[in-house]
């Protein structure tokens, strides 16, 4: 008790104690940079309301929808273009996820489980899948039985029983389809929110009726026109009360991000005089042996840009100067050093033939058995195929490869195609064998039972051995170019040092570009995301290291920061001014025009020193009037004005226009209520369904860090 009794008298100084060691634990957790909160804070890319978008997932969407484009396209490496498009769209897909899954929420909008069954498997399959050419026939129609193939071919339990090499390649069509299926939920939510709106703005009788009359009218008109160049602009004032009233009726059209305000040099990485030089002591050196050797695979796969072919080409396949060279070469002769788009170049006719340029293919795939199996069914299938069988049938139901749907089918191969594609033995076999002959061949596909089914015929096609050398910065002259602009860099090492001297230092220098977190380039300076996210990682006045972007260096001067918000009056006050300028000059050339009182567009057309022309077919919906461009007014003027009447003075964007219409031309075709209203409600449904989109977008709190991570 008397424990307990001392314990209360010195409750305070307990709590304090234990308050000092408890914020001393949570502080030390705090600043230890491995701790929850800041790994937290280094992972975080994006929020959305709140919500963080993590480094993990972001990069997961992105590599799960490069797999994808490789997929599609059949391209393992992807440009630094093509990658930036892909984060791109990743990143406005998630964005577009998380706000309408969290609206959709709130509305009790969902896709069931039963309902994506139905669009991936069921009887309302989607749009997507049907035009997947995986799931087209032999006819380019959707064939479901392929689908219910496919899908039982990337089931947990199929996938398990190949081996591990073919498990991948399961493993990697299952997420493909796994990608496009996700993508297929997310759209039909989408819908489900549009379709919400769009139902309830509906196109009624009198809109149906005008469309129809905007599309099925028009007019052919004779006009004059007089260009507001006609005035000077030095008669016509616009005071600054004007700009400012203009500039807040179009404000938000001045909205901005956040940018940077750069000044620049930039040195192209180009070869010196000595580099062309050694290049062309390179080539020469090799003719002796180019010209005597009956091999010349080895030497030009060691010393060209671009590896020995061992097939034949026709004629066609060739640049203009190797036709130019083998329209009088023999074989074995050689032509060169020839020096064009900074490379050296030398040719050597090794054979040529009569043969068929082209030949189509269709093959069985057999793969995932031993070689004694392999063996075994190969000879039973060529047997079975010898016996009459039918090839398509036999490919179909054997064939390991996606070719099998098509019975088979590969397509058209030239020499080239075929070794590059598959391999040598497999060119080899499908040009040595005669229509309709079965081959048997191994690739590291597996062992394919290979028939040709059509040959082109023969032509005059050739071997041809090409040494290539480009001229590249040498290492001398790449740390020549970069030493000097270092030296400028470390002499001029202020703003004002860095833009006044760059002149006289023979220096390239391009002032006040601007950027923002969302530019991938520097104006249009390839690999240049580099110099954006240092802009905005470093302070007013610095001057940047040297940054290579592909075949350039890169020095940066970080000016100063245009805040996020609107764009200032002076800074568009020019804009600004020149369409106020216009407008008056309209009003002014539009009131001269009617105090004249003229009554046939010629003499309209000699009081504006100009002349008459025509044009047909002008309706309320010509998005641009054939000689005269994007004029709205006179769009509406032609469709509304009756046959024969002059009109007023029209003040459109370019200048001011009279016209006379001159015939009215009619669709054929009857009114239908019902058609019209539907196409209204179609076209309505797709813009209004967008907007909602995007208004859900712009209204979210979106915050982006990816600069500090791309």
């Amino acid at each position: 008790m008397a424990t307990l009794e001392k314990i209360r008298n010195k409750a305070g100084l307990l709590i304090i104690v234990v308050g000092v060691a408890l914020f001393a634990f949570i502080i030390g957790d705090f600043l230890n940079s491995g701790s929850t909160y800041f790994r937290q804070n280094h992972e975080k890319i994006a929020s959305v309301d709140g919500e963080v978008i993590t480094i993990q997932d972001y990069q997961a969407r992105i590599d799960e929808m490069s797999e994808v484009y490789k997929m599609q396209t059949g391209n393992s490496n992807l440009s630094e273009e093509i990658v930036t498009n892909i984060r791109e769209s990743v990143f406005s897909s998630m964005v577009q996820e998380m706000v309408l899954g969290v609206t959709a929420e709130k509305l009790g909008l969902e896709v069931s489980a039963e309902e994506l069954f139905d669009m991936v498997q069921g009887e309302n399959i989607s749009p997507v899948i049907r035009q997947m050419p995986m799931f087209l026939n032999e006819v380019g129609q959707f064939d479901k039985i392929a689908l219910l193939n496919f899908l039982k071919a990337i089931d947990d339990d199929h996938i398990a029983s190949y081996p591990a090499d073919q498990q991948m390649q399961l493993l990697q069509m299952r997420n493909y389809w796994l990608f496009w299926e996700k993508n297929i939920k997310n759209q039909r939510l989408e819908e489900k929110y549009t379709n919400l709106l769009t139902k309830a703005i509906s196109a009624n009788k009198l809109e149906a009726e005008d469309n129809f009359k905007a599309i099925s009218e028009t007019s052919d008109i004779v006009y004059a026109m007089q260009n507001y160049a006609s005035i000077p602009d030095s008669t016509v004032q616009v005071s600054k009360s004007e700009v400012e009233k203009l500039y807040n009726q179009r404000k938000e059209a001045f909205k901005q991000a956040e940018s940077k305000v750069l000044s620049y040099i930039s040195i192209d990485i180009v070869p010196s005089a000595e580099d062309f030089a050694k290049a062309q002591a390179d080539i020469e050196s090799l003719r002796a042996e180019f010209t005597a050797s009956a091999n010349v695979a080895d030497l030009v796969n060691e010393n060209s840009d671009v590896p020995y072919t061992d097939a034949f080409f026709s004629v066609n396949s060739f640049d203009e100067a190797l036709k130019e060279f083998i329209a009088t070469a023999e074989v074995g002769d050689v032509e060169g050093p020839l020096f064009a788009d900074n490379k050296y170049r030398m040719f050597k006719l090794v054979d040529k033939a009569m043969a068929p340029d082209s030949v189509k293919v269709s093959h069985i795939m057999l793969a995932g058995m031993t070689d004694a199996r392999t063996a075994e069914l190969t000879d039973s299938l060529i047997g079975v195929l010898k016996g009459g069988a039918d090839f398509g049938d036999i490919a179909r139901e054997f064939s390991m490869d996606q070719a099998a749907q098509m019975g088979g089918e590969l397509g058209w191969f030239t020499e080239v195609n075929a070794l590059r594609g598959i391999s040598e033995d497999f060119k080899n076999a499908v040009f040595s064998a005669n229509v309709n002959e079965l081959k048997t061949v191994k690739t590291l596909y597996g062992t394919h039972i290979v028939k040709v089914t059509e040959k082109t015929s023969n032509v005059q096609k050739y071997k041809v051995a090409d040494i290539e050398m480009a001229v590249s910065p040498s290492s001398e002259t790449y740390s020549n170019l970069y030493n000097n602009l270092n030296q400028y860099l470390s002499a001029n090492n202020t703003q004002a040092k860095f833009e006044e001297g760059a002149q006289e230092a023979g220096f390239s220098l391009i002032k006040d570009a601007t950027v923002t977190k969302s530019d991938q380039t520097l104006g249009f300076l390839p690999s240049s995301r580099q110099v954006v996210r240092w802009a905005f990682e470093t302070d007013k006045g610095k001057v940047s290291d040297i940054f290579e972007c592909n075949d350039k260096f890169i020095a940066a001067v970080m000016k100063g920061t245009v805040p996020e918000g609107y764009r200032s009056v002076a800074s568009v006050t020019s804009q600004l001014e020149s369409e106020l300028r216009a407008q008056k000059k309209g009003e002014i050339i539009a009131q001269d025009l009617k105090a004249k009182n003229l009554t046939s567009v010629s003499a309209y057309a000699q009081a504006m020193n100009s002349k008459v022309d025509s044009v047909k077919f002008v309706g309320f919906n010509t998005s641009r009037i054939s000689g005269i461009g994007v004029e709205p007014k006179v769009n509406a003027v032609a469709f509304a004005s009756p046959q024969g009447q002059v009109s007023q003075p029209i003040v459109g964007t370019n200048g001011v226009y009279v016209l006379e219409v001159t015939g009215k031309n009619k669709d054929d075709r009857a009114y239908d209520e019902a058609e019209q209203l539907n196409t209204i409600n179609s076209a309505n449904s797709y813009r209004y369904g967008f907007s909602a989109i995007r208004a859900l977008v712009d209204q979210a709190s979106v915050i982006d860090n990816r600069i500090r991570f791309y």
